[in-house]
């Protein structure tokens, strides 16, 4: 497979299909009319599906292609999953016009000085450069080539497989999610059983000098803690005189980002960091007030933990930022006025911290409150175009006005989106640890073939689809991040009911590579497009082979 494989991914990349832009459609049409040409499916055209993604204004969707084996008797059914949207392209600049020709950039490269890593890959001729290359059309490409492989040679496979192939992951992932009813009436109308799912998003070095290719049992979660500060406006020629939210944002940023006190941990696994992504204050125009409000939000990796611990240790945080910026403000307005030999008459700001629940607890208990005004001023900023991570903003500030609260606040809420964790349990007699045993195994045989080393290990540590087949927290910790989360059924409505449903446990075996998301991403084809066919069709042969 692997001259069919490298060629198709070259014609893969070649379609800009950049997450929000028509060219996710157009590579989901390339993918259906492919597949719509093999004899398997002009012969069985009901395998052949495409779910549109609703109300979307770019007419994406899902290709779904079934691979049913001989044996019809067995329901035994693997899914294989792969998105195939991109993130940009600006960050490669003067080669932007040759990012998605891997042939042409590789030539233009050479012109470039390089890290001597990125040189030396280059000149090795094993890699292939270009956007989407490793992230991930290389995988969608190996999915291809193997349900393309098991469509002649159905004798070869009990029950079936499933291919789809998503958009829209790279920042919401609705190509999965709206998805997901198909997936279960394909089980009540087929009587499909799904044994597991696996993800070729792609893999890499753990650290510089890496041996090993990583295969993960599992998807870390993701959050996106937000906090809206309110602090008090003051003129800065009387600095000391209010409270700025800007300063107060940023003691967030300085205790939260990179903390790894706050790194999610299990399994012997540690979660990358929270990272900011943004702040910034809420001020319209510039003027000589310091900033009222402020907005800060950031990455939040869960691999295990409940979201009733999180939200309490977000939560300590943000008192510790308010009495640190507090104390410091003290400290400076004393020498201030020793300075310029005044007595130290400045109040003292109290900052209350609240969470988003507990806010709306306080407010429901008011006359003032009414549940059909969030309603309707959720509605009202959607239609506007408010960003979805924004809305929450209005909804805490009518809060605020229901308890009649004007002094200085952080409340702390979560925005889309949300990414469940998950991970195969290796001690589920049913179909985790069948799983799990067809990939060490699988694994283990391709290893002493040679020449790639392997790992295992359970939380893949960037976001994937593979978080929307199954959800490992329980409800509980679910119901704190809802209770936190403002309007959740409107801006994020996630079909908690249809993951629980099918449950469906997720490996990710992955292409291989570097630099995903930068202009010098690049696959590393002996392996991409030799070895991994060849492992995966090693695991699906031992889950479903006849």
């Amino acid at each position: 497979m692997y001259s069919e494989i490298l060629d198709l991914t070259k014609e893969l990349v070649a379609i800009r299909s950049v997450n929000g832009t028509p060219g996710e459609r157009k590579v989901s049409d390339f993918i259906y009319y492919w597949f719509q040409d093999l004899p398997y499916f002009r012969e069985h055209p009901e395998n052949l599906i495409f779910q549109p993604v609703p109300d979307d204004s770019l007419n994406r969707g899902s290709v779904i292609a079934i691979v049913e084996g001989k044996k019809k008797s067995c329901k035994k059914t693997l899914l294989l999953h792969g998105h195939t949207d991109t993130v940009g392209t600006g960050d490669y600049g003067p080669l932007e016009d040759v990012c998605t020709d891997p042939d042409a950039l590789a030539e233009r490269l050479k012109e470039l000085t390089l890290s001597d890593e990125v040189k030396a890959d280059l000149e090795s001729g094993n890699f292939l450069f270009g956007r989407g290359a490793v992230d991930m059309k290389s995988g969608d490409a190996v999915f291809m080539a193997l349900l393309a492989y098991f469509s002649d040679h159905t004798d070869e496979i009990e029950g079936n497989l499933i291919g789809s192939f998503n958009p829209v992951e790279e920042n919401t992932h609705t190509g999965i999610i709206t998805s997901l009813p198909l997936f279960l009436k394909l089980e009540e109308e087929r009587g499909f059983e799904y044994i597991g799912a696996i993800n070729n998003d792609f893999s890499t070095k753990l650290y510089p000098g890496d041996d090993k290719v990583t295969l993960y049992t599992g998807a870390g979660g993701k959050i996106l803690p937000c906090f809206y500060v309110r602090g008090k406006e003051t003129h800065v020629g009387q600095p000391f005189e209010g409270l700025d939210a800007s300063a107060l944002a940023a003691e967030l940023v300085k205790r939260i980002n990179l903390s790894t006190e706050l790194s999610d941990f299990a399994e012997g696994e540690t979660a990358p960091p929270p990272a900011v992504l943004k702040l910034k204050d809420l001020k319209d125009f510039y003027n000589v007030q310091t900033a009222k409000e402020a907005l800060v939000y950031f990455n939040f990796y869960v691999f295990e933990s409940d979201m009733r611990d999180i939200t309490e240790g977000l939560a300590s945080v943000a008192r510790k930022a308010a009495a640190s910026l507090q104390e410091d403000m003290k400290k400076n307005y004393s020498i201030y006025c020793h300075m310029n030999h005044l007595p130290e008459t400045a109040p003292e700001e109290k900052v209350s911290c609240l969470s988003y629940s507990e806010l709306y607890s306080r407010a429901a208990n008011t006359d003032a409150f009414s549940d059909d005004e969030l309603d309707r001023l959720t509605k009202e900023e959607l239609e506007k175009g408010t960003d979805e991570r924004e809305i929450p903003i209005v909804l805490i500030r009518y809060l605020l006005g229901c308890i009649r609260s004007t002094e200085p606040v952080i409340v702390l809420y979560y925005a889309p989106p949300y990414v469940p964790h998950c991970c195969v349990d290796r001690e589920d007699e049913g179909t985790g640890q069948a799983l799990y045993t067809a990939l060490s195994e699988a694994a283990a045989e391709t290893e002493e073939a040679g020449p790639y080393a392997f790992r295992i290990l359970n939380y893949y540590p960037s976001l994937s689809d593979s978080s929307y087949l199954k959800i490992d927290d329980e409800e509980g910790s679910l119901e704190a991040l809802t209770e936190n989360f403002p309007a959740f059924e409107t801006l994020y409505p996630l079909p908690l009911d249809d993951i629980r449903a099918l449950d469906i446990p997720a490996i990710n075996i992955g292409t291989y590579g570097s630099d995903a998301h930068k202009w010098t991403e690049r696959v590393n084809i002996p392996y991409t497009f030799g070895t991994l066919p060849d492992l995966e069709k090693k695991v699906i042969l031992k889950l479903i082979g006849a």
